[in-house]
């Protein structure tokens, strides 16, 4: 069997790159053009079970050849992070809506089963918490560009769902929660490695906004666990889950914990949001999944609390483990 991951370079890709090589027999081809995902990422992979082919999701030719190699995908590749959304606008709706239509127009002349990674960000500025796969998504008006990216994964998801629905494509549908762990970068805005590099080199900790906004975060490998169980289970196939821990954390005290596991005494600032992006950004407050339905199907439930991801940031980025129960 032959495993096809989009954006398999990536933090969440080459993760489920190990998971894979360790417990399938699969025959493993990662297409990914780099943008964003790192070759680092798979260096430390010696299998000749696993094919890195260099292109772009946007070129329908490419994506058609790799696809007719496979007997599953997982369709990763995206564009990531708030800041790069920000910045490339029309690339982060490109390759978001035009990848994804050739990954799922190629893979339905196979019937090919497809694991589409979607977002939290779905739900854009709801209040309605925790948030549930059938609640309404609020969001806001087309000037503001990162409800473009919403808009965006909003659109992969009913793209995927019109394959199953017409074409009976496999497809099965993540919306990712603030996936986090070792290989993550703070690069592209994600809070977590960006608190842990600041809080190592003693600058400080950068916190938009107040800091009593919330979000929910999950280990990569908890994540990539359950991306594979749902694809390889057909009563998913058709469906949309919350792929998350429901336990959410305010910033001020996600910095606050970083501090203390780190032992490091930077100061902690806040910055407007305003003066970080731009004057009309918006922010959602909360974020935390109802993830019920993942639980009723599969009996799932993340085994990694936000220590054990914190520590295996700090342990990666430091090189150094960390002793918990010296800090609690």
């Amino acid at each position: 069997m032959t495993v096809l991951i989009t954006g398999g370079g990536g933090f969440i890709g080459s993760h489920l790159v190990d998971r894979l090589l360790a417990e399938t027999e699969a025959e493993i081809l990662v297409l990914d053009n780099f943008s964003t995902g790192d070759v680092a990422n798979l260096a430390h992979v010696e299998s000749d079970r696993l094919e890195v082919r260099t292109g772009d999701v946007r070129d329908a030719e490419v994506v058609a050849e790799a696809v007719a190699e496979a007997d599953r995908i997982y369709h990763l590749a995206a564009a990531v992070g708030v800041q790069n959304v920000v910045d490339n606008p029309l690339k982060s709706l490109q390759v978001n809506l035009h990848g994804t239509e050739n990954v799922l127009e190629a893979a339905s002349e196979d019937g090919t089963p497809t694991f589409l990674a979607s977002s939290s960000e779905i739900y854009g500025k709801s209040e309605s918490l925790p948030f549930s796969e059938s609640d309404d998504r609020v969001v806001g008006p087309t000037t503001v560009t990162r409800w473009g990216y919403t808009t965006a994964k909003a659109t992969d998801e009913f793209l995927a769902l019109s394959y199953h629905d017409e074409y009976d494509l496999p497809v099965v549908i993540g919306r990712y929660f603030n996936i986090v762990g070792p290989r993550q970068t703070g690069e592209y805005g994600m809070v977590i490695p960006t608190f842990v590099e600041q809080a190592l080199s003693g600058e400080p900790l950068t916190v938009y906004g107040d800091g009593t906004q919330t979000r929910s975060f999950t280990h990569v490998t908890d994540a990539v666990t359950v991306t594979h169980q749902l694809l390889e289970t057909p009563a998913a196939h058709g469906e949309v889950f919350n792929v998350g821990a429901p336990q959410p954390t305010a910033i001020n005290d996600l910095a606050d914990r970083v501090l203390e596991l780190t032992g490091s005494e930077s100061e902690i600032v806040h910055v407007p949001f305003e003066e970080a992006y731009s004057e009309d950004f918006e922010e959602p407050d909360h974020r935390e999944p109802d993830v019920s339905k993942l639980e009723s199907l599969l009996g799932w439930a993340p085994e990694a609390d936000l220590d054990r991801i914190l520590r295996d940031v700090i342990e990666a980025q430091a090189d150094a483990p960390v002793d918990l129960e010296a800090v609690r």
